[in-house]
């Protein structure tokens, strides 16, 4: 499938889901998404965030994406999606290339960075931090993630 293709197949999905939006409650979720599930052991990040819900997979660029809701201080300020890229041949590469191309037309041009097994896009948009990440170091972990994330700034104060 052609590049163009794979954009175009990745589009529909990558904004949040209708009526989701970062700062809002777990209830508020609830009623946007009704079919979104507490997990039963929650994953727990650095600055308190906890991905205590989640919703049903999501497909993106040929690849199944599971998204997890994470809250801090009642309020949501991150979503995940995550898909395994273990079984396909390029582990990720071309779902990891449809993304980059969905967010340059989205957000423009992108921060990104590229190391042995792994491969990083973000972009800035008005208070939401979103990036794409691959890791295909290790084939038996390759996966592909889209995260978008409540903006944090801090002053030299806080360095």
């Amino acid at each position: 499938m052609s590049a163009a293709l794979f954009a175009a197949a990745a589009v529909h999905a990558q904004a949040l889901p209708p009526g989701v939006r970062l700062g809002m409650s777990a209830e508020e979720l609830q009623a946007a998404l009704p079919a979104a599930e507490r997990v039963q052991r929650p994953q727990r990040l650095s600055g308190g965030l906890v991905g205590s819900w989640r919703a049903a997979p999501v497909e993106m660029a040929g690849l199944l994406f599971e998204p997890t809701f994470f809250f801090a201080a009642s309020e949501l300020r991150r979503v995940e999606y995550v898909a395994s890229a273990q079984s396909t041949p390029d582990a990720g590469s071309s779902a990891f290339t449809a993304l980059v191309q969905w967010g340059r037309g989205a957000f423009g041009s992108e921060l990104s960075s590229r190391d042995p097994g792994s491969a990083y896009a973000a972009w800035v948009s008005n208070d939401t931090d979103i990036y794409v990440q691959q890791q295909s170091g290790d084939p038996r972990r390759a996966s592909v993630r889209l995260v978008y994330k409540a903006r944090q700034l801090r002053d030299g104060s806080e360095l």
